[in-house]
Order: C-alpha cells, then sequence, then structure tokens
C-alpha cells in the first residue's frame, strides 16, 4: 500500500502543479495569466486575469504539497477548491460526463483526493517522515469541507464584483446627467 500511496500522491500532485503553472505561466500548452483569465471572464469568473492567478496558485502550490505528502489536508483544501470551483462554474450543466464537458473528471480527481488525504499521503513522503503518515476521515472531510467554504468564498467575491460592475455604470451615467 505504500507504493500506491507515493505513485498516487505524486502523479495526481504534480498534474495538478502542470495545471496550476498552464494557468501562472502559459506552461504546457496553457494560457497563461491572459488567456486563462479571459476564459474565466466567459465563464463569469471576473475579473479573470485575478480568479486565473488564485486558481493557478491553488492548483500549483496544491499539487505540489500534495505530490510531496506535506501538510496533505491542506493541500487537499487547495486543489478541491479548485475542482469544486470548476465543476460550479464550467462543468456542472453539462451533466456528470467528460465526454460532453461534463464534471467526471473533476469528481474522480476529488475522490482520489479525499482517499488519499485520509489513509494520508504513506511512510515515503514529508508528512510520514514527521510521523503523520496517516490523516484520517475527520481530516480529510475538513479538508473537502475547507475546499468547498473556499469554493464558496470566490464565487461570493465574483458576485460581489459583478454587482459592483452593475451599480458603476449607473452612478457614472447618474454622475454625467448632473453634469449636464
Amino acid at each position: 500500500m505504500g507504493l500506491f500511496r507515493l505513485l498516487a500522491r505524486t502523479t495526481i500532485g504534480l498534474l495538478f502543479v502542470g495545471h496550476g503553472t498552464q494557468k501562472l505561466f502559459g506552461w504546457f500548452g496553457g494560457g497563461g495569466p491572459e488567456g486563462t483569465g479571459q476564459f474565466f471572464d466567459q465563464v463569469g469568473l471576473r475579473p479573470g486575469r485575478r480568479w486565473a492567478l488564485a486558481a493557478g496558485a491553488a492548483e500549483a502550490g496544491g499539487g505540489l504539497l500534495f505530490a510531496l505528502g506535506a501538510a496533505t489536508p491542506l493541500a487537499a483544501a487547495a486543489v478541491s477548491g479548485s475542482m469544486i470551483t470548476a465543476i460550479k462554474t464550467v462543468h456542472w450543466e453539462k451533466g456528470v460526463w467528460v465526454s460532453a464537458g461534463g464534471y467526471e473528471y473533476n469528481l474522480v480527481l476529488l475522490a482520489a483526493v479525499f482517499g488519499l488525504t485520509e489513509n494520508g499521503p504513506g511512510k515515503w513522503s514529508i508528512d510520514g517522515a514527521l510521523r503523520r503518515d496517516r490523516w484520517g476521515t475527520g481530516w480529510a472531510l475538513a479538508a473537502l469541507a475547507a475546499g468547498a467554504a473556499g469554493s464558496a468564498a470566490v464565487l461570493a467575491a465574483v458576485e460581489q464584483e459583478a454587482e459592483k460592475e452593475v451599480e458603476q455604470p449607473t452612478a457614472d451615467r447618474e454622475s454625467v446627467t448632473a453634469a449636464s
């Protein structure tokens, strides 16, 4: 079981690092902050560049921690928050199956991250070296809840920003009318 945990967490973690660096730097064919930001703008995550950088940092940083088996619940919360936000903003309306753009892949990643957090990163990890090779169900649930809370906070901030955009043009029009 130690070898499986090592292979699973390094594979998942490094794929998240790659996914995050696509957003942050445009590596591996990614759009970087500008291209990803434009996509985020299109799906309603405005300002897109800001949220692209935040998602990239969560995925790259959380993925690196996850791959190393370091602060595993924190790493799981970071990548889970990103996946939950992706499900809510991009994939949910398309249904389950990834062949139709759905959330199947994101859900599999969430389940794998949850399982590896619950069972721990194993002895061949930084947490293991610190005698924390197993975290347990409570920590896994807390990481998932923290990821969901982070996602909710991002979406609330996006909603608040959208409300400001709606109010701003009205305020601008009123000042122009008053000046006339």
